[in-house]
């Protein structure tokens, strides 16, 4: 099995292809199997990717994936199993402009239309009474800051929830945006529309402003919930250089729980450390 930063080099690889103009190369096996285990729904005229997995039986729990910039929901293929073995339903999208998801162009990609996409999922799945965990990576961080923050998000909640019984949970991986930090990659796999040029680039990477423009409003998000909130960290991460993000991040959200994996683990734990990441979600969930 190839090493996790091989996998994530070559989901970059369609960046070349922007400024070259040369045809996305071809999936790999696993990617096509990745593929063929999913389906879409539409949003807004817009084909989005997803899987939906039935797993743990005896047990009522949903848990919903938010992936990275700049590549897909395969991001938690290591993962899935595990999950599928705690979880009645595991839940993963592809973002607009990302993944199997279309792409748009010319389009105004927006963390806003990410949010409402992850709304649309969990009301065609019929899900949006039922209770669901969240659990985001890196630009998938800043679309769950956003469902804390809209009133909208007791929908993933029994009603129960108006009353504080809500067991809706957060956990966050990597690049909370606590301070203003990004990188600049890309993935596609789209079915429709392969990237052709550097309009459809600039356009996704609005995010990284728009962290900026709306940091009060997401921050405030996380500062304010009362939902149980838990930190994944990789002290090796570059983005979010240890240990000046970790204090950071404790003093503004003290009442999170946080899990630090080894000393060598970075920004993708869940590809570079499968076992210890698993543990470490399952532990803070187990612990409700």
């Amino acid at each position: 099995m190839k090493e996790w930063w091989v996998q994530v080099g070559l989901l970059s690889v369609p960046l070349l292809a922007v400024y070259l103009h040369i045809p996305p190369p071809k999936l790999s096996p696993a990617l096509l199997s990745w593929r063929s285990s999913g389906g879409y729904f539409t949003y807004k005229d817009q084909n989005i990717f997803y899987r939906d997995s039935t797993g743990a039986v005896g047990s009522s729990d949903i848990v919903l994936l938010l992936h990275g910039f700049p590549t897909s929901s395969y991001d938690w293929y290591k993962i899935w199993e595990g999950l599928t073995q705690r979880f009645h339903r595991v839940i993963a999208l592809d973002f607009v402009g990302f993944g199997f998801s279309d792409k748009p162009r010319p389009h105004r990609y927006s963390i806003f239309e990410q949010a409402s996409i992850v709304e649309g999922l969990v009301r065609h799945l019929g899900l949006h009474h039922q209770r669901i965990n969240l659990l985001s990576h890196d630009y998938g961080d800043t679309v769950a800051q956003e469902l804390l923050h809209r009133p909208m998000l007791c929908c993933y909640c029994p009603k129960e929830a108006v009353r504080g019984r809500c067991r809706f949970h957060l956990s966050l991986i990597a690049q909370v945006y606590i301070a203003p930090r990004a990188i600049s990659r890309l993935h596609s796999t789209s079915r429709h529309r392969p990237l052709s040029n550097n309009r459809f680039l600039f356009s996704i990477l609005q995010y990284i402003n728009q962290r900026k423009k709306h940091r009060d409003r997401w921050v405030g998000a996380l500062m304010s919930t009362s939902v149980p909130l838990h930190l994944i960290y990789g002290p090796l991460d570059p983005v979010n250089p240890h240990p000046e993000f970790l204090q950071l991040y404790k003093k503004v959200l003290p009442t999170s729980t946080v899990s630090v994996l080894d000393d060598h683990i970075s920004h993708y734990p869940q590809l570079e450390d499968p076992t210890g990441f698993l543990n470490a979600y399952l532990n803070f969930i187990n612990s409700f």
